[in-house]
């Protein structure tokens, strides 16, 4: 049994904002286990570890002893979330959509608990619905007061088209509260107008309004930019226990707190306990970042995959073949993309471009611990990559 001040600090590890604190607290002293929300449009078929910032929290909320709602946006991901766009979504076809929403299953459980978790499809209650449904929930809330929200504001603004059903995005999200009775929803930052619409539809409906927790962007493993496929700082979960274990080893040592932060489930207590001993003792930050790493690979893959990953890259990278402290150095992308034999070349590894075509046709060139045989490789921008030629020239480049 979880007392009142441990539940917060779990609830409150890691979060943005969470409104109202005293509705939390108020419905956590009645006792009763708390119905937790979080949605997920499946518009892709792969996660990766920005996804599961809010996928652990929910984790939290079950290790607490609450009824975790996993909600598969179904009906939503065909009208296409608008958040953080600045042109209207391109809807997704039903059997896209039904496609990746069973990938999203079957990656979620490697994290929450199926036994202890409810996973819904928003669909349930939006195809039983009518016209007039639709119209009385639109009738709820009025233009001026969506156009509060940042980015249609903006588009508005600027002249940018907005359709007119972006505007029933957050009024269909907030519903989904109202179907699923929520008391508590997660979101990111970027979702918090449409979970306060939540709280707005549910006093509309005659519900208590639930409690809205944001929780942070996760940047990706450039360290500026969020994590995207798209932009190609991301790790995939479903990335192959070498490549993940790399990909978390390239981090910066000041992102690797962030990743801690949010994506490990080690006690606070221990992370801070790593931070005083790299401050005051001289431990090594990689060491951590081992630890980290390991972590990450073994909840998605198993522990042996853990460790054997961890060993493969001591193997790799530490046993002469690479120094332990790589020198960082940052070349220009030019429209966002960089040869392999240009980047080898502005980052100092190799004399000329045809050294580079060189090196690769010999099998000399790796980049993350994997040999580069494509000559035509491009990198993209916002990535830090580690690159070697040879057994002595690496670097940690990073692609502006």
């Amino acid at each position: 049994m979880h007392s009142l001040e441990e539940s917060l600090e779990q609830i409150k590890r890691g979060a943005v904002d969470l409104l109202l604190e005293e509705d939390l607290v108020a419905r956590l002293k009645n006792g009763r286990p708390l119905r937790v929300k979080a949605g997920f449009d499946p518009t892709a078929p792969d996660l990766h570890l920005g996804h599961t910032v809010l996928i652990n929290k929910l984790r939290q909320f079950q290790e607490l002893g609450h009824h975790v709602m996993f909600l598969i946006g179904d009906f939503t991901g065909m009208i296409g979330d608008p958040t953080g766009k600045n042109v209207t979504r391109q809807p997704l076809s039903r059997a896209q959509i039904l496609e990746n929403a069973r990938t999203y299953q079957e990656q979620v459980f490697k994290i929450l608990d199926p036994e202890r978790t409810e996973v819904l499809f928003n669909s349930t209650w939006f195809e039983q619905m009518k016209p007039a449904d639709f119209i009385h929930l639109a009738a709820t809330h009025t233009v001026a007061r969506m156009l509060e929200r940042d980015d249609f504001s903006k588009r508005y603004g600027s002249g940018q088209p907005i359709a007119i059903h972006e505007f029933l995005y957050p009024l269909v999200q907030g519903y989904d509260s109202v179907a699923m009775h929520a008391d508590v929803e997660l979101g990111g930052t970027d979702q918090k107008f449409n979970l306060l619409v939540g709280r707005e539809l549910q006093k509309h409906y005659g519900q208590l309004p639930q409690i809205v927790l944001t929780m942070p962007i996760l940047e990706g493993l450039d360290g500026v930019q969020k994590m995207s496929k798209s932009l190609g700082n991301y790790v995939g979960i479903r990335d192959e226990p070498n490549e993940m274990f790399g990909k978390l080893m390239s981090i910066s040592d000041t992102l690797m707190w962030r990743y801690f932060e949010l994506l490990s489930f080690r006690p606070t207590s221990e992370i801070a306990q790593w931070r005083q001993q790299i401050t005051e003792a001289g431990l090594n930050p990689r060491d951590v970042k081992f630890a980290l790493a390991e972590e990450l690979v073994a909840r998605f893959h198993s522990s042996e995959a853990g460790w054997q990953a961890r060993a493969a890259f001591i193997e790799r990278f530490q046993k002469g073949a690479l120094p332990e402290d790589l020198p960082e150095v940052q070349v220009q992308s030019q429209e966002g993309r960089l040869l392999i034999a240009n980047l080898l070349k502005e980052a100092g590894l190799v004399a000329s471009t045809s050294e580079a075509l060189r090196m690769i046709q010999q099998g000399a060139v790796r980049v993350g611990g994997e040999r580069i045989e494509n000559r035509d490789l491009e990198l993209v921008a916002g990535t830090t990559y580690i690159c070697q030629v040879g057994k002595r020239r690496a670097a940690r480049v990073v692609v502006l």
